[in-house]
């Protein structure tokens, strides 16, 4: 089997669901499409359930769940990879967008933003870890 490329900047390069009820929604969709699911250690090191999701025939993780505690509320959604987060979140506003929450300089893992678009809609951005 060949290696997959990496995502290139600004394609939609991920997705996550975000639920209080992480457990659930594995079975949910690992019954339904199958998809593999593994602890994030980093993660799980800085206190927060975040699994990663792959398929068969593809080793790379693809996607996550979220588990949020109830903290947040449960959402579907897809990531962008980026160059830089701040000058993404920069240039959503100008274009009308709203920045809901930036986390940048994060030790555990990229930083990344959650957006709603001109339309309200909840999408996210990611710029990989070193990058």
């Amino acid at each position: 089997m060949t290696t997959p490329a990496a995502p290139a900047v600004n394609t939609v390069a991920w997705f996550e669901i975000a639920s209080d009820d992480p457990d659930g929604v594995q079975r949910f969709y690992g019954d339904l499409f199958g998809w593999r699911f593994q602890t994030d250690e980093n993660s799980a090191a800085a206190g927060m359930d975040y699994r990663l999701i792959s398929y068969d025939g593809d080793d790379r993780a693809r996607g996550g769940v979220f588990g949020t505690g109830g903290d947040r509320p449960g959402h579907a959604i897809f990531m962008v990879k980026v160059r830089d987060v701040t000058e993404t979140c920069r240039k959503v506003e100008a274009l009308g967008g709203k920045v809901i929450a930036k986390f940048v300089g994060n030790q555990n893992g990229p930083d990344f933003a959650y957006l709603h678009d001109t339309s309200g809609n909840l999408f996210g951005v990611f710029a990989p870890a070193g990058s």
